[in-house]
């Protein structure tokens, strides 16, 4: 599903060129599960937008399924990133003037790929039945955690990438939502990427990889 090779990334600064990542190489089977960890400044979140096709790689190639990310223009990686795709983050990103069932199928609908039965069963599993005219204001974080996953799978994504998903909530909050998020992921071909700092959320991933100073320090099993 996911192949990263030989992947370099900086930025410029005032005191010259910044190299977050320096030679990265990671793979991801589909349906398999990921925690990226490591320190603040690492490069696990620029990994993960350049894995998402919102940044460019200066050397090395990703491609995902059948794309090659570093040979597609912006107008094919957000047609891409539309329909292929799910995005979630630490801060939930939902459409404040819709309500909860058009914040779920906002994605899908983008996508085409708009499926009322696949949604009637999000909905229920993720408990959100009765939240579903409100907006988002009216709800909890964990409840709109759980739309902005809901939101996300809602398209059937081939590959979810989660930047700190739970690092907003407390504990008890963010073990039901990830014991959620895979439940879903265990019923589809789904693959996730998920950037953590959190031993115990990574724990319950399929793998886990560090990052240091830009170079894979370690990885294997959780």
């Amino acid at each position: 599903m996911l192949h990263v090779q030989g992947v370099f990334k900086s930025y410029a600064t005032p005191q010259g060129p910044l190299a977050v990542l320096q030679g990265v190489d990671l793979q991801l089977g589909q349906g398999s599960s990921l925690a990226l960890m490591g320190e603040s400044g690492s490069g696990k979140s620029t990994l993960l937008h350049l894995v998402a096709g919102l940044d460019k790689v200066d050397r090395g190639s990703i491609r995902i399924g059948q794309q090659q990310l570093e040979q597609m223009s912006e107008q094919q990686l957000a047609n891409w990133r539309r329909t292929e795709v799910g995005l979630v983050f630490q801060q939930f990103n939902l459409i404040g003037s819709l309500r909860v069932a058009d914040n779920l199928a906002f994605q899908a609908r983008l996508a085409g790929r708009f499926d009322p039965v696949w949604q009637a069963q999000l909905v229920e599993r993720l408990g959100l039945g009765e939240l579903l005219r409100r907006y988002p204001e009216q709800l909890s974080g964990g409840q709109q955690q759980r739309v902005a996953l809901g939101r996300a799978l809602a398209s059937r994504p081939g590959l979810l990438l989660a930047d700190e998903p739970t690092g907003s909530l407390d504990e008890t909050t963010s073990d039901e939502v990830l014991q959620l998020l895979l439940e879903l992921l265990a019923d589809s071909p789904t693959s996730l990427l998920m950037v953590t700092h959190s031993q115990r959320v990574a724990s319950r991933l399929q793998q886990v990889v560090v990052l240091q100073r830009g170079r894979l320090a370690g990885s294997g099993a959780a």
